[in-house]
This record gives C-alpha cells, structure tokens and sequence, in this order.
C-alpha cells in the first residue's frame, strides 16, 4: 500500500534515478528543464521557483520500501477551481505494477477532497502510450481543444493529448 505526503528536498536523489535517458525525461517534463540530466539540486532549484505560492503541491509517493512515485499539482486558475497534474513519475522498477494507477488513485482523492477542485487536467505526450492508459484506466477523458499543443523535441513534433476529469 502506497500513502502521499508532500515532497522533501531529499527525494530529489531518488526521482532523478528513475529517468534513464532523455526521451522518458523529455516525455516526463517537457520543455522545463533546460538539460539532461538533471541533478537532485536542479530539481530542487526549480521547485524552489514556486516555495512560497499558495497554488502549487509537490507531492512524493511512498511504501514500505521508501519513496516510489512522485507528482506536481497546481491550480491554473485564481479561483483554484482546477488542478493541472505534471512531472507524474514512478519508481522505473515498480512500473506495470500499479504503482503509478494508486498514487493518482490518492491524489485526485486529495485533489478533491482536500484541495476542494472541481476538475482535474493534465497533459501527456502520444508517443507515451503507458502512461496515457495509466490515465485513462483512473477516469480522465480525452479533451479535444481547437488548437493541438506541440512540442518541438528531438527535430520532431511531439503531439501533447489533453485529457480531465470533473469532480
């Protein structure tokens, strides 16, 4: 069994493990990070940006065995009525295991139970099919926008799918 808890500067050496080349880096943040990899202090140096905003969760997953999933929540509007999911991450030798599925499982709980949000969004690339259905398989749906959002990774466009779920 899995529990949430806000993240700690020390779990910045584990998160950055999991990341072992810079296409799953790339399909985990995108853009935000200028370089890979990414060190346990750039990571904490980026969070560090958002330290005192009253709309933005770093969120760690852990068990038994210590720290295995990890997670970002920000509200996107000033009314903090919807949450933007980002930088969802599990530990890469718990993955196919429903690691990832339980830790969204209790941050959309939390994110409507305590954070009291009304819709839940997020963002994964195409070609990141596993996670897509990970999504997918805990209740978000496909939006469709009338402006696809790309991304210019690796000389290729990289199609971002928009996906919610309603509280």
């Amino acid at each position: 069994m899995i529990r949430l808890r806000p993240y700690k500067a020390c779990d910045a050496e584990h998160i950055i493990k999991w990341i072992k080349d810079e296409v799953s880096f790339r399909q985990w943040c995108a853009d935000r990070y200028d370089k890979f990899p990414i060190t346990a202090d750039d990571m904490n140096k980026h969070y560090n940006n958002f330290a005192y905003a009253d709309n933005f969760y770093e969120m760690t997953a852990f068990d038994e065995t210590g720290v295995v999933g990890h997670l970002i929540m920000r509200f996107t509007d000033e009314e903090k009525k919807t949450l933007r999911f980002g930088f969802v991450i599990v530990d890469d030798t718990k993955r196919g295991m429903g690691y990832g599925k339980e830790m969204l499982i209790l941050a959309i709980k939390y994110s409507f139970d305590i954070l009291k949000a009304e819709k839940i969004t997020l963002g994964v690339f195409e070609n990141n099919e596993s996670a897509y259905y990970c999504y997918k398989s805990v209740g978000f749906k496909d939006v469709q926008l009338n402006e696809t959002e790309f991304y210019y990774i690796f000389n290729e466009d990289w199609k971002c799918l928009e996906l919610e779920m309603q509280g």
